[in-house]
């Protein structure tokens, strides 16, 4: 599905010489709200997902924010008290909004912060596989601040311990730093403010040179097979490794190998 309107999200395709697929750059535009979701960017973002699905050579992803303050600050609260105001039903008008966030996509995503993530901001990068942030970024779920319920901190112990869940979601009133991030294990790198997407493409660039149904298969096992009883989860992941046998890419990895050769995948 095309993305429209006015540029609340930039939406970028880059190529990198020798390789198939390519790298989506995702970029949250209001600077001026410290990219807080709106209706709009909502919209926006759900349509740039569907996008980013569907598209053939589009085979690795990276979210960020415009500027050096915010990654996201969540969902832009002056808006919601518009609603309030006009007697409109917060949660009433939540059940028929699109998601923002990354829904199951099988392809790899990078959040790449910038800065303040926080609320429904730490909700994308939480939703992304691997999350790099900028040294002085902040982070932090402040709904009890609020008093509003994130329902989808249910998914935060799949990544942090409890006790670290239980840090982070219910002193809403504090923030962490990307150091702290770092130490329980939610962020995988921190790096200079002026390396951070240079890292993110660094890591996107290398996908790029992988296997991408080894990839997709691979992130499919390790998240769904989580819930999933040992035998049950076991099967499954014995059914999507047999889905490969007899694809061009399959026969072209062990080839390149004994050929001493990077591989040249085609998804196919």
């Amino acid at each position: 599905m095309p993305v429209s309107g006015p540029d609340v999200l930039l939406y970028e395709k880059k190529s990198v010489p020798g390789a198939q697929g390519k790298i989506v750059v995702m970029t949250m535009n209001r600077p001026e709200r410290m990219n807080a979701v709106s209706t709009e960017l909502r919209e926006r973002l759900a349509d740039a997902w569907e996008r980013f699905d569907a598209e053939d050579d589009a085979w690795v992803g990276i979210i960020t924010g415009a500027g050096d303050k915010a990654f996201c600050v969540g969902q832009d609260l002056a808006e919601r008290a518009e609603r309030d105001k006009a007697g409109i039903n917060a949660y009433e008008a939540f059940g028929t909004m699109r998601e923002s966030t990354p829904p199951w996509i099988s392809k790899p995503v990078i959040a790449a912060i910038n800065g303040f993530a926080v609320g429904g901001g730490w909700k994308i990068a939480q939703a992304c596989d691997i999350r790099i942030a900028v040294e002085h970024a902040e982070m932090g779920i402040s709904e009890t601040r609020w008093n509003l319920t994130a329902g989808w901190v249910c998914d935060l112990t799949r990544q942090l311990s409890l006790g670290h869940a239980l840090e982070i979601a219910l002193w809403g009133d504090r923030r962490i730093s990307a150091k702290r991030a770092y130490e329980i294990g939610w962020l995988n790198r921190v790096v200079p403010r002026e390396k951070l997407m240079e890292e993110a493409m660094s890591w996107a660039e290398r996908m790029l040179y992988l296997g991408p149904r080894s990839v997709r298969n691979i992130k499919e096992i390790l998240y769904r097979c989580y819930y999933m009883p040992p035998e049950e989860g076991r099967r499954y992941a014995a059914n999507l490794e047999k889905s490969v046998a007899g694809m061009e890419d399959t026969l072209e990895g062990p080839r390149a190998f004994a050929e001493k050769r990077s591989p040249e995948f085609k998804n196919r």
